[in-house]
C-alpha cells in the first residue's frame, strides 16, 4: 500500500467511527458474521467449543472486528482474535471500540497484510474493503491463504465496477487536479468541485453510492482514493485462482443467480454469475467466502441434525408467510422477495437457534427442503452449532 494510502487513513480513519456508540449499537454485516462462518466455511458443523483463531487482515476501525468478538463472547466461545492494520489512527480507534466493550483476546498489531503468513495460522481470516486498495491483490488473496490453517476459510470484500459507476472518472479527475495537496485542502477542492459538476453526470444519477455523503471520510475514500480498483466477477475468479483459492459462496448467491431474470440455464456457474452481474448492473461490492483450491468444499444441505438460525425474527416471518404466501425484504441493497407456500409458516416459526433440522420438521420432511431454498440464496438462513446468546 502506498505512502499516499497510508497518508490518508491517518488523516481520515474509516470507516468514521465514534467508540462511545459501542453503548447504543453493534455494527453488523457479512462477512464476518460467526453464524456465516460456520454455513459458509465449516458446513454447520464447526466445534465451537474449541478455541477459534481468527485474523482480521486491515480491520481499519474495527467493524469487522467487533462483530466477530462480541458475537464470538456472547456465545461463550474462546477466541484468539488477531487485528493488524497500516494505519495507526484507525487501530487506535478499533482499539477503543474493543475496550469500550470489555472485549478480551484481541492483539492488535500494525503492519501490512501481506505479512499475514508471520502471525500464526488461521482458522478463519476476515479481509472486508483492503485488497482492492492493494498495489497487487492477487498477492494479498495469495498471502492470506498462506495464513490460513488447514480447514480454514476467508470472508472478504472487493469493490465491483457496474454498481459504482461515475467513481473512476472523478477518482482520476479530483487526483490529477487536488493530488499535490494536503489530504484537507484535497478534499475540501473535491467537494467544491463536485457541486458543480452537470446534474447528467453518471456519478449523480448513480443512486447506490452514499459514502460521499456520510463524513468526511467516507467523501474521501470514495472519490479521492489514490489506490482503487474494481472487480468484475471473472476477474475475481482469475485473482482467486491465481492465490490458489476457491470461492465457497458469494453473499448473497442469490443475486448471482440469473434465474431471478429467468435465464441462464447451460451456463457454466461462473458464467451464470457474471451473467447476472451484468443483467443487475448495481452490484458496487462483491462479499463473499472462499478456501484454498485444494480444500474446496460444499455448502451445507437440510440433514436431520443441523441446527438452522433465520436472520430476523421467526415469528413475525412466519406470519408474513402465513398470510401472504411471500416475504418482501431488501438485501445487499436490493429489493427481494421470497414465495413459499403458507404451510410452510409451522415449520419458520420453530426456529430458535437451538433446535435441529429434524425436531422442527421431522426426517426427510419436503418442506423444509422448500424453506431450505428459499432463504439459504439470499443468506437469511444458516446452519451452525454456535450457541444462542447468553
Amino acid at each position: 500500500m502506498s505512502d499516499q494510502v497510508r497518508s490518508q487513513y491517518e488523516a481520515f480513519p474509516y470507516p468514521e467511527r465514534d467508540p462511545a456508540d459501542e453503548a447504543k449499537r453493534l455494527v453488523t454485516g457479512s462477512p464476518s458474521d460467526p453464524l456465516e462462518i460456520d454455513h459458509y466455511l465449516f458446513g454447520g458443523r464447526r466445534d465451537w467449543s474449541r478455541p477459534f483463531h481468527a485474523l482480521v487482515a486491515g480491520g481499519g476501525t474495527g467493524d469487522g472486528l467487533i462483530q466477530l468478538a462480541q458475537k464470538l463472547a456472547w456465545a461463550g466461545v474462546e477466541a484468539e482474535i488477531t487485528y493488524i492494520d497500516l494505519s495507526e489512527a484507525s487501530r487506535r480507534v478499533a482499539e477503543a471500540r474493543a475496550e469500550a466493550r470489555q472485549l478480551s483476546g484481541i492483539r492488535f498489531l500494525s503492519g501490512s497484510l501481506l505479512d499475514a503468513a508471520t502471525l500464526g495460522a488461521f482458522d478463519y481470516i476476515d479481509c472486508c474493503g483492503v485488497l482492492h486498495h492493494l498495489p497487487d491483490p492477487a498477492a494479498g488473496f495469495a498471502a492470506l491463504r498462506a495464513a490460513l490453517a488447514p480447514g480454514g476459510g476467508i470472508g472478504f470484500m472487493v469493490y465491483a465496477p457496474l454498481g459504482r459507476s461515475g467513481v473512476y472518472p472523478l477518482q482520476a479527475a479530483f487526483n490529477r487536479l487536488f493530488g499535490h495537496l494536503s489530504e484537507t485542502e484535497r478534499l475540501s477542492e473535491a467537494k467544491a468541485l463536485l457541486a458543480r459538476l452537470p446534474a447528467g453526470h453518471p456519478f449523480l444519477r448513480n443512486p447506490n453510492l452514499g459514502d460521499h455523503r456520510r463524513g468526511d471520510a467516507g467523501f474521501y475514500d470514495l472519490l479521492l482514493h489514490g489506490q482503487d480498483r474494481a472487480f468484475r466477477v471473472m476477474e475475481l475468479s482469475e485473482t482467486l485462482t491465481a492465490a490458489g483459492l476457491a470461492l465457497a459462496s458469494f453473499i448473497p448467491a442469490r443475486l448471482y443467480d440469473p434465474g431471478r431474470f429467468g435465464v441462464g440455464a447451460g451456463l457454466s456457474p461462473w458464467e451464470a454469475m457474471a451473467t447476472a452481474e451484468q443483467l443487475d448492473g448495481t452490484i458496487k461490492v462483491h462479499i463473499g467466502y472462499a478456501v484454498p483450491e485444494a480444500e474446496a468444499r460444499a455448502l451445507p444441505v437440510p440433514e436431520d441434525d443441523l441446527v438452522p438460525h433465520l436472520a430476523g425474527p421467526a415469528a413475525r416471518i412466519a406470519r408474513e408467510i402465513a398470510t401472504k404466501g411471500r416475504l418482501s425484504f431488501r438485501s445487499a441493497g436490493h429489493p427481494a422477495e421470497i414465495e413459499l407456500a403458507s404451510e410452510t409458516a409451522r415449520l419458520i416459526e420453530k426456529i430458535d437457534g437451538r433446535s435441529t433440522v429434524g425436531h422442527i420438521a421431522g426426517a426427510g420432511s419436503e418442506g423444509w427442503r422448500q424453506v431450505h431454498d428459499a432463504f439459504t440464496g439470499w443468506n437469511l438462513l444458516r446452519y451452525s452449532s454456535l450457541p444462542p446468546r447468553g
